[in-house]
């Protein structure tokens, strides 16, 4: 490429840029970090291509600027955790919203391949849950208490069993990530047929709304995280198949942290989940009203965090940038 046609291709995103930086705009971490990432491949570009240019100094130049504002010595807040959470993550996970639909559609459209394929053919949930679960499961209807499987152990311990393996779960479907999105959508799609098993076993019996009444207490919070975990694989796999403007090493490494970032928000949620699983859905008897205040609160919750907030926090973060 000649050197004119490059500045054409890439002034104005250079220009935008410096401006952002010399006027110290209002600009996110993540969406600086990716510009400084465009920046030193043109400038590697320029070095190798234009060694004696005007266009070389320039982009010399503006690294130096950029290196300087994004690495300048700042103090912690003592609440980086909660800034975190609160601030940084809905800031830069509104980008990523179109892959969590996509996470979800996935995992909706497993869950239905499971429930048909389990409607009349038994053999298929035992081979999706295994026989000692449904035997153990078949056993509890016939006691009179189907989600009686829900009970056993300890509070406590079954509050850490549980959150340990959500939390396998979860890395494990955005760690599949690594051989790219195929490998999360597997982990996401046998997932989705065992939920549709799962409930189509009980809904033969007539006694779905038995069992979900006590399920969704902490699945709610539980399936919604693996799907938003699944996301997080996908960013990662999407990283490498789809490099964009970036070399293929440095499109995996934004993934593999942007998807890494994702994951490790569901980790409070996962939490959550297992608590109620430890202590609250062991109580099948209690009023419907007040499982349907948990599970429809749990609901909420993750839709507010990961659909609303984000959008709300990222319209006043650019009305704030615009006024500035």
């Amino acid at each position: 490429m000649r050197e004119a046609a490059f500045v054409k291709q890439n002034k104005e995103k250079w220009i935008a840029f410096e401006k952002a930086i010399t006027l110290n705009s209002k600009i996110s971490p993540d969406q600086l970090a990716d510009h400084y990432i465009q920046l030193t491949n043109d400038l590697a570009y320029a070095q190798t291509y234009y060694p004696d240019s005007k266009a070389l100094q320039y982009l010399n130049s503006l690294a130096s600027q950029a290196h300087q504002k994004i690495y300048k010595n700042k103090k912690e807040t003592k609440n980086r955790i909660v800034t975190f959470w609160k601030y940084e993550f809905p800031l830069f996970f509104r980008q990523h919203q179109r892959m969590l639909l996509f996470s979800f559609l996935l995992f909706a459209t497993a869950t239905a391949i499971g429930a048909i394929s389990a409607v009349n053919d038994d053999s298929f949930v035992r081979l999706i849950l295994g026989d000692s679960y449904v035997n153990e499961t078949l056993n509890n209807i016939d006691k009179g208490d189907p989600t009686a499987i829900y009970k056993s152990g300890s509070e406590i311990g079954t509050f850490l069993g549980i959150t340990i393996n959500n939390i396998r779960v979860a890395f494990l479907a955005y760690a599949f990530g690594v051989i790219t999105s195929l490998g999360t959508a597997y982990i996401l799609f046998s997932n989705g047929v065992m939920l549709g098993a799962f409930f189509t076993f009980f809904y033969n019996r007539d006694l779905l709304f038995e069992a979900s009444k006590s399920v969704w207490l902490h699945g709610t919070i539980e399936i919604s995280v693996i799907v938003i975990a699944g996301c997080a694989g996908m960013v990662m796999g999407n990283s490498i198949l789809f490099p964009k403007t970036y070399s293929r090493k440095v499109s995996f490494l934004k993934g593999a942290k942007d998807g890494l970032k994702i994951v490790v928000s569901t980790i409070p949620f996962f939490i959550i989940a297992g608590f109620i699983e430890g202590f609250i859905t062991r109580y099948s008897n209690m009023p419907v009203w007040l499982a349907m205040t948990i599970i429809f609160s749990s609901l909420a919750l993750i839709i507010y965090y990961y659909v609303i907030y984000p959008i709300i926090l990222n319209k006043k973060h650019a009305a704030q940038t615009y006024t500035a």
